[in-house]
């Protein structure tokens, strides 16, 4: 069912399952909340689950300004003091991950674990100009489920594709430098052929000081619909139970006293 809370920037349609510690989930571009239809129930038989609509996609109109990290981290930020008053765990797919990364940056108080699924740091080599075949075959992919919810209607959902395709060819988000400020312990978890090269996912995990590594054999950049299970098992494990003590520690070993 869901409802919507009223933000700075306008209404943003969420939901509210199980209990426990929350987790929010960010979907990616072209899509929306409905994306995680495989793994809500799952995450919610152990916490407190808050799936949104970012602004212009599912159920949250569009507004006339082009999208950003920092207007979508905006309002993530603000949802999270209105819905759960205290730091929230932040499940983050695809473009939603740049969001839920931008949000460990920008407020690391409301931030408890990161999980940034097939969220990777971009090479300008990895960056293409948006085409009108990219956005025609994405609006032929997935208007009609655009249109089923949507209150701005199938008929605007191109210039939607088109907000989204810009949004990420605006060149890398973040430096390994800038997620290396994050404190949240964090999960980078991606496809074994998802849309960047695995080097961006692993160059990520190694940039983040508390990450920790998971790739998905046999996925493309859909793995949390294609292994739900899989996937479900890994995020619940990593936001409910503490870092198990490693026997053989290379990466996360102690530091030597100092003399």
């Amino acid at each position: 069912m869901g409802t919507y809370a009223e933000l700075t920037q306008g209404s943003v349609w969420y939901d509210d399952q199980g209990s426990g510690v929350p987790v929010i989930l960010l979907h990616g571009g072209a899509v929306d909340s409905r994306f995680f239809e495989h793994n809500i129930g799952p995450l919610a038989e152990h916490l407190r689950v808050i799936p949104t609509d970012l602004w212009g996609h599912g159920r949250t109109r569009d507004r006339e300004s082009d999208f950003s990290l920092d207007s979508f981290a905006a309002d993530v930020e603000e949802l999270i003091e209105q819905v759960v008053g205290g730091p929230a765990h932040v499940v983050g797919h695809s473009i939603g991950a740049e969001v839920a990364l931008a949000v460990a940056l920008r407020r690391p108080d409301l931030v408890r674990r990161l999980v940034i699924v097939s969220g990777g740091l971009d090479d300008p080599a990895d960056i293409h100009p948006v085409s009108d075949e990219q956005i025609e075959q994405t609006v032929a992919f997935l208007g009609a489920r655009y249109g089923e919810v949507s209150p701005d209607g199938e008929a605007h959902f191109p210039v939607v594709v088109r907000k989204d395709f810009e949004l990420s060819a605006r060149g890398p988000a973040f430096a390994a430098d800038d997620v290396g400020a994050i404190t949240a312990r964090t999960m980078v978890m991606a496809a074994d052929d998802d849309l960047l090269p695995v080097e961006r996912f692993v160059e990520l995990y190694r940039a983040i000081p508390n990450g920790e590594l998971s790739i998905v054999p046999g996925t493309s950049h859909f793995l949390l619909r294609e292994k739900p299970d899989a996937c479900n098992a890994i995020i619940i494990e990593f936001l409910t139970r503490d870092p198990v003590p490693t026997v053989a520690p290379i990466r996360r070993a102690p530091a030597a006293p100092a003399p």
